[in-house]
Order: structure tokens, then C-alpha cells, then sequence
């Protein structure tokens, strides 16, 4: 009687710890937002938890409980992922407070996504766009190293000085960069404009153009040409696609490994 009321309180205690998570993780598993957005929400005062308020980020909640933001109940939905080739134009968040239009406006989708990460209006290329919050946390830490390829181009000549410093790093915002991949792709004479591939797997705010400011160069344009194994074959400037089930598998493994 013992023995059998021992493995039951084990297995009450395995099935509690299965199913309670983190608000702030349940929150962008929902589809709602980030995670550290939802951190964000947690802290202000913004969520409730079968109708309480809520403000400590180590609250864990179970599918039995019930989220509410700003009046809406969350409900977990099914998980989908874009890959956009971005065009100028564009903000990289859900709204803009200028009434800009925002990379939003070119997903056909009644999930509520959103990018991972961020490129300026300015900038093109890839981005990826889901509701999976998980998988969103795991590819922007740059602890996990996932390896994100730009195109630059910027005014004068870069020369091997400028490359070796854009490997080992540079300082920006009172920070050093981690070492990165450069390559001079070419440099037009005429028109006194150098090509370079960076390859970095940080992603500090307006991180490209820092470092190129920081070497003395002005980028004149910026293209982030692929994220991981991703690339932006057969996608058009302002086009996108699904990921398919295999790749996102892929992407939680490389960010997990």
C-alpha cells in the first residue's frame, strides 16, 4: 500500500512538472508575442492569470489556467512560419506608431505573427515571421550561433585593415563585436563603392551599419541574404514562403546544438 502510494505522488509530481511552464513562455507559445515581450507585459501589470493579476516573471501556468491580455483570453494555436524576402519600405514589428506599413502588411495570415528580430525600413532580405515564441528565443540569442549573412555595400575602398578589424571585432555602443566572417566581394573604382559579405551571429541594435561606422565607411546599402541554412532562392524582393515542417526542425536543432 506504501510502495504504490509513493509511485502514485511520483508520478502526480512528473505530471505537474510536464505541464506547468512559464507564463512568459506560455504567453509566445500562444502566438501572442515574443517572449521578451511578454516578459515585458508580465512586469507592467498587463497579464492575469484566472483573474489575477500578475507581475512576477517566475510564474508557471498549466493548460487548466486561464491567460488574459488586455481583455483577450489566450488560447495556444497551431504554429506557422514565413520566410520574406523584405523590401525597403518596411518596418520589422507588428505596428508602427507612425502608421508606416510594416512587414505585417505582406503575410497573407489570420495567425498573429511576427519577425524575429529586426531589419531597418531601409533594409532588405531575409526575414522569418511566425508565432512560435520558443523557436524565436532560441534563434536571437547569440549564444546558440546562428550565423546570419549580409551583403554590404558602402562609399570608399575597404582594404585588408578594414577586413581584419570586421573579423576580430570592433567596438560599438562601448562593446566589442565577436569575431565575424569578411570578404571584399569587389570594389568599383568608378563609382568608388566596396562590396563586402559579413557573416555575424550577434544581433545588436543597427549591429552592420555600427560596425561599418566604426571602421570610417558609410553603408550605402544592406541586404541580409540568409539566416542559418536559409537562403532567399526563388523569393523576389516582397515575396514570401512557408517553412516547411523539415526546416524549422532543422532550425530548432542548429539553434539548439
Amino acid at each position: 500500500m506504501i510502495f504504490n502510494l509513493f509511485f502514485f505522488i511520483q508520478y502526480c509530481i512528473l505530471y505537474l512538472v510536464i505541464i506547468m511552464e512559464r507564463l512568459q513562455k506560455y504567453i509566445s507559445n500562444s502566438g501572442y508575442c515574443s517572449r521578451r515581450k511578454a516578459e515585458n507585459l508580465i512586469v507592467q501589470g498587463l497579464v492575469f492569470v484566472n483573474g489575477e493579476k500578475i507581475t512576477s516573471l517566475g510564474t508557471k501556468v498549466s493548460e487548466k489556467d486561464q491567460v488574459m491580455i488586455d481583455g483577450q483570453i489566450l488560447d495556444k494555436e497551431d504554429k506557422v512560419y514565413f520566410l520574406l524576402n523584405k523590401p525597403k519600405g518596411y518596418v520589422s514589428t507588428v505596428s508602427d506608431e507612425h502608421k508606416r506599413k510594416t512587414v505585417i502588411d505582406l503575410i497573407d495570415t489570420e495567425k498573429r505573427v511576427y519577425p524575429v528580430g529586426r531589419l531597418d525600413y531601409d533594409t532588405t532580405g531575409m526575414l522569418i515571421l511566425t508565432n512560435d515564441g520558443e523557436l524565436t528565443n532560441l534563434l536571437m540569442h547569440p549564444s546558440n550561433n546562428i550565423n546570419k549573412v549580409y551583403v554590404v555595400k558602402v562609399e570608399g575602398k575597404i582594404d585588408g585593415s578594414d577586413i581584419y578589424n570586421l573579423k576580430n571585432g570592433v567596438i560599438i555602443d562601448n562593446e566589442k563585436t565577436s569575431p565575424a566572417e569578411a570578404k571584399l566581394v569587389k570594389y568599383d573604382k568608378a563609382k568608388n563603392v566596396s562590396t563586402v559579405k559579413l557573416t555575424i551571429h550577434e544581433g545588436k541594435n543597427h549591429q552592420v551599419k555600427k560596425m561599418f561606422q566604426a571602421i570610417n565607411k558609410n553603408v550605402l546599402k544592406l541586404k541580409r541574404e540568409s539566416i542559418a541554412f536559409l537562403t532567399l532562392e526563388g523569393l523576389n524582393t516582397g515575396e514570401y514562403r512557408k517553412l516547411n515542417p523539415k526546416e524549422v526542425k532543422k532550425l530548432y536543432n542548429e539553434a539548439k546544438n
